[in-house]
Order: C-alpha cells, then sequence, then structure tokens
C-alpha cells in the first residue's frame, strides 16, 4: 500500500511539475541540507553542485551548505519537515529518504517531503581482499556457500544499503555471511584491505584507493551494464573491465543507490520547477560530467514520472528485503 501511496503521489507531483509557470525565484539565502557527515558521499554530491551553481551563476543568491547527518540522515529529513513550506531549504540525500522510516521510528513521514529530481547512481560491487584466492563472483559465492556464517561480510550502518544489498545477495543465492556494521564506507575500505573481514559491497570510490595498492580487488558490479571505460586502475584493469553480476552468473542483477534532491512539504510548485531546472543544467555540464566519471556513479538525471516510476520501483525491491529479514518498524 505504501508504494502505491509513493508512486500516486511522485506522479502527481510530476504532472503539476509540468503546468507550473517558471516564475519563482529564491529571494534570500539558500541553504543545502546535507543528511550526512561532511566528505561523506552526499556531502560531495552537495558541495559539487553549490560549487557548480556558484561557478556557472545558475541562481544570484548564495548558497549555503549545512550538514544534519545524525540518525543516518534523519536529522536532515526531520529538519526538512520543520521548515514545511520553505522553498529555500533544499535537502539532498539518497533512497533514505523514502526508505528510513520503514526501519526505524522517526520524526518525520516520507510525505513531508516533496520530490525534485536525481542526477546519478551510485554503483555497488563486490570486493575481497586482494590476496584472496577468488577472481570472480561465482567462485567467492560457492565458497560462502559450503561454509555458511563463516565468512563476514563489511558494510556501512545497520539495515542501510549495505546490508540491505547483503540480505539480497543472501536472498537470491543461499550464501550468508556475518554481516558487520562499521561507520562507512571508508572503514569498511579499511577493514577489507586488512583482511579483518572477507568481502565488502562498496561503491567503487570507497574502495578505489585499497584497490590502485592491490589490496582488494573487484568481482562484479550490480548494474545491467558494464561501468564506464577508464583509465587503469591496477594491473591494466580499468572500471570497464568489471563484470557485471549477471555476466558472473548471480541471479541479481541490479541494485543502485539514487543521488537524490528534495524540498519541504507544501512547497510552491514552481519553486520545485525551478530547483529542477537548476539540477538538470548542472547535470549537463563538463565539471558534473568529470564529477560522475572520476567517481564512477552512472550519471542518470531523473525528474517528474520519470523519478516517480524509480522511486515505486526501488521501494517495492527494498521493502521486500526488510520484510523478510524482519527490519519493519511496527
Amino acid at each position: 500500500m505504501k508504494n502505491l501511496c509513493i508512486a500516486a503521489g511522485l506522479a502527481a507531483a510530476s504532472v503539476s511539475f509540468a503546468g507550473a509557470a517558471q516564475a519563482w525565484q529564491p529571494t534570500k539565502p539558500v541553504e543545502f541540507v546535507v543528511t550526512s557527515g561532511p566528505g561523506g558521499g552526499t556531502d560531495n554530491f552537495a558541495r559539487v553542485i553549490q560549487s557548480i551553481i556558484t561557478k556557472n551563476k545558475l541562481f544570484d543568491q548564495p548558497i549555503v551548505v549545512v550538514n544534519k547527518g545524525g540518525g543516518s540522515g534523519a536529522e536532515g529529513y526531520v529538519y526538512g519537515r520543520q521548515n514545511k513550506s520553505d522553498p529555500h531549504r533544499v535537502i539532498f540525500g539518497t533512497n533514505n529518504a523514502y526508505l528510513l522510516p520503514y526501519v526505524a521510528k522517526l520524526g518525520y513521514k516520507y510525505s513531508d517531503l516533496t520530490p525534485v529530481a536525481a542526477l546519478a547512481l551510485d554503483e555497488f560491487i563486490i570486493w575481497v581482499n586482494g590476496s584472496a584466492p577468488y577472481n570472480d563472483a561465482k567462485s567467492y559465492i560457492e565458497a560462502v556457500k559450503a561454509k555458511p556464517g563463516t565468512f563476514k561480510m563489511a558494510g556501512s550502518q545497520s539495515k542501510d544499503t549495505d546490508q540491505t544489498l547483503t540480505a539480497m545477495i543472501q536472498l537470491a543465492t543461499g550464501a550468508k555471511w556475518i554481516y558487520v556494521p562499521f561507520q562507512g564506507g571508508g572503514a569498511a575500505a579499511v577493514q577489507l584491505a586488512g583482511a579483518h573481514v572477507d568481502s565488502n559491497t562498496n561503491n567503487p570510490n570507497e574502495n578505489v584507493g585499497q584497490w590502485k595498492a592491490g589490496q582488494v580487488k573487484p568481482l562484479c558490479v550490480f548494474s545491467p551494464v558494464r561501468l564506464a571505460k577508464s583509465d587503469p586502475v591496477f594491473e591494466g584493469k580499468g572500471w570497464g573491465d568489471i563484470q557485471t553480476c549477471k555476466e558472473a552468473g548471480l541471479p541479481l542483477e541490479t541494485f543502485q543507490m539514487p543521488r537524490t534532491v528534495w524540498l519541504p512539504a507544501d512547497v510552491p510548485a514552481d519553486a520545485v520547477t525551478f530547483y529542477a531546472d537548476i539540477m538538470e543544467k548542472v547535470s549537463k555540464t563538463p565539471e558534473w560530467q568529470e564529477f560522475v566519471s572520476r567517481t564512477a556513479q552512472t550519471g542518470r538525471f531523473m525528474k517528474g514520472k520519470e523519478f516517480a516510476d524509480f522511486v515505486a520501483k526501488d521501494d517495492a525491491a527494498n521493502a521486500k528485503v526488510f520484510e523478510a529479514e524482519g527490519w519493519v518498524v511496527k
């Protein structure tokens, strides 16, 4: 039922976007509210957009970046609820905007947010230690299945993206890990490089330093197509040389996390249109293309119905896992 409500609400919003006149302009400094701490992926996402808007003079008002990352990002969304109707608070997040209320009792509901756009998709890779005997995902999965509950999978946070993906892999393959949460992908990368765990599902950018040093190696990426070609990272192999997990024989093809932009509830429709258009302009700049390429993300701009359809599908897939794992807060 929740999925249908999300889809209906987003679809209705997309219709109002299309018919809105673009008359609104910010009349005071704009806050970019980041639902993570400084230096995290969402923080970098917001600050790159801030710099592109400023450099290209896409609007006249100054932009102030404010980090509110407590509660796995819930602090930033609660702040959005507290600033209902104010279009000068732009909230940057991921799919946690609509997934967090499933797994924790929070001070906001999904209806407290207004969708604006998504600009990119974070990719996820199965990584193992550089000295591990596995050179493809299938052989690693078979090893885990042979000794269930003995291999350790590191990830960022509990009941968040990395643990969700781990649960999806388990449901799809029958493998079973001990999931070990850490405070961020950087810590998960360090633990894998030191062979304190057996694998992680980090984004490319979170493990690239360890890959360059040969301390970790990628087995497959959860994307329908291979990542874009790049310069070699280690021993002549770059991002485009990593097999997709479907190519590797895993029955789980796609897992991607959107980088998303929101406004508080009840803002003017033409303010939503204004910011959606600004974000679309950002997505077409050389600076944004360089950022996406450097971080090995997949550039994909979505607004309106396309964004609504993506959210509905992503919500349904994750909700299924939350229910199966018993994570849903009643």
